[in-house]
């Protein structure tokens, strides 16, 4: 089947122009002004409309074990979700677990994702235990595909390593060219605070933040690009929020080292300020917690100076039931909030509307650099001739509001209830096929396909 998409204003992270893309199957085949419309055909209509990559977010929990329950969007309805907001591929993290194989691990996984996918997907490896089996399984991972490994510098007794384990993670995948990613915060302190605030009978979500202060962060960031420099591994942050954490970075530039690191949209645009609501306070629980507007101004221009490559979510939503587990202890609360959905409206409505990003830099780090270190370019994150057909026709005035009467993610409630956007998308394609179409989704269960990534390219 053809599909020849006519007269958008098409945006890559290098090029904006205003011209037709041919799709022939699931790949582009032609970019230019007045294409021929091949017969039979679908035709659509671009004109006033912008076209760009279908976006990446490289990190989200999909029916993730956490905390005794379960992240409430499973594979079937995350990536619905993600497709209705423009993101055509989705990277979930398998958790190893302590004692256990990573090939146990990887199919556990695929099991929940295959046949349930509506978007593509791929795995990062979460290595919570590096052993010398552990170690063995490094090559044959990135093998089948999973080019990066994510470990925790917090969450003891769960999924934390030590830093001995951190070494010799690093050294192993440095031997093959793949990625080591972390959750950088100094989980013996905060488990201290929390112990502390605990103890006091201090126990409103306001002091899940006061828990973690910017210091945890910073000082764990600090650590790691600090190792990841001595053992020479390619390095990503994840999530980071704050200016501390992001003068970490700075500092490695200045040994010229490169430390990847990706922010996530609720940084961008959320603050503290909400852990003082304590009925609602809940919903915006998450590790590491909302900063200040000082961190907020930090992370935007850290886009602009090409020190933060990457927006994703840490999509890991909960419904309120789950959430008012810790009603009454901070430390109970399950820890994430619903986003997938929303990422590319947000990001566009408040960075390329208010003009705090180009519309280039929206595509940079929404799609290509994303594809790029984790392996997926040029198939993905791009528009060029023999690329996935991975598409997203947005109508940049448009306005509408966020709601959880509206969106798509398993979740009973917004955490950007009642925001007015300017900017919403209007059609998906994922690998040529129309995905989502006027609020609709045209594509089944099991439509979604396994990424299997190659070394990163950034």
């Amino acid at each position: 089947m053809s599909v020849l998409l006519q007269t958008g204003r098409v945006v890559t992270a290098d090029s904006d122009s205003i011209c037709d893309i041919l799709v022939e199957g699931e790949t582009i085949v032609g970019l230019g002004r007045g294409l021929p419309q091949p017969a039979g055909a679908q035709v659509i209509d671009c004109t006033g409309k912008l076209i760009v990559p279908g976006g990446i977010d490289p990190h989200v929990h999909l029916s993730m074990p956490f905390m005794g329950t379960f992240s409430s969007d499973d594979y079937e309805t995350g990536t619905r979700a993600a497709l209705h907001g423009g993101t055509t591929t989705v990277i979930d993290f398998i958790l190893q677990k302590q004692g256990g194989s990573l090939r146990s691990a990887f199919e556990e996984w695929s099991g929940r994702a295959t046949g349930n996918a509506l978007g593509d997907y791929s795995f990062h490896m979460a290595v919570t235990d590096f052993n010398p089996d552990t170690k063995e399984e490094i090559q044959e991972m990135i093998a089948e595909g999973i080019t990066s490994f994510k470990t925790f510098m917090a969450y003891k007794g769960a999924l934390m390593i030590d830093d001995a384990q951190l070494v010799g993670l690093m050294q192993e995948v440095r031997k093959y060219g793949g990625l080591v990613t972390v959750h950088a915060t100094n989980g013996d302190m905060i488990d201290t605070l929390v112990a502390q605030h605990r103890a006091q009978g201090q126990l409103a979500p306001l002091y899940h933040y006061r828990s973690q202060p910017e210091v945890t962060e910073a000082e764990a960031s600090g650590r790691f690009a600090d190792i990841a420099n001595y053992t020479g591994v390619n390095a990503y942050i994840v999530h980071l929020t704050c200016e501390g954490a992001l003068n970490q970075v700075r500092r490695a530039t200045q040994r010229n080292q490169r430390v990847l690191v990706e922010t996530c949209i609720q940084y961008l645009l959320l603050d503290a300020s909400l852990y003082e609501n304590e009925a609602e306070g809940a919903k915006w629980v998450m590790s590491p917690p909302l900063r200040e507007k000082k961190d907020q101004a930090t992370l935007w221009a850290g886009l602009n100076q090409g020190l933060v490559q990457v927006v994703g979510t840490d999509h890991c939503p909960f419904m309120w039931e789950q959430k008012l587990l810790g009603k009454d202890d901070f430390a109970k609360i399950p820890n994430g909030h619903p986003a997938v959905e929303h990422r590319m409206e947000l990001l566009f409505s408040e960075g390329v509307n208010k003009g705090r990003i180009t519309p280039q830099k929206f595509v940079e780090v929404t799609s290509t650099n994303a594809a790029k270190i984790f392996g997926m370019f040029p198939r993905k994150g791009t528009i060029s001739i023999g690329a996935d057909a991975d598409l997203v026709i947005f109508d940049p005035q448009k306005k509408h509001a966020i709601s959880a009467e509206t969106h798509h993610m398993n979740c009973d409630y917004s955490a950007y209830e009642g925001w007015e956007l300017t900017g919403k998308i209007d059609t998906v394609l994922l690998r040529g096929q129309v995905a989502v179409d006027a609020g609709e989704t045209k594509v089944a269960k099991g439509y979604g396909r396994f990424i299997k990534r190659d070394k990163p390219v950034f």
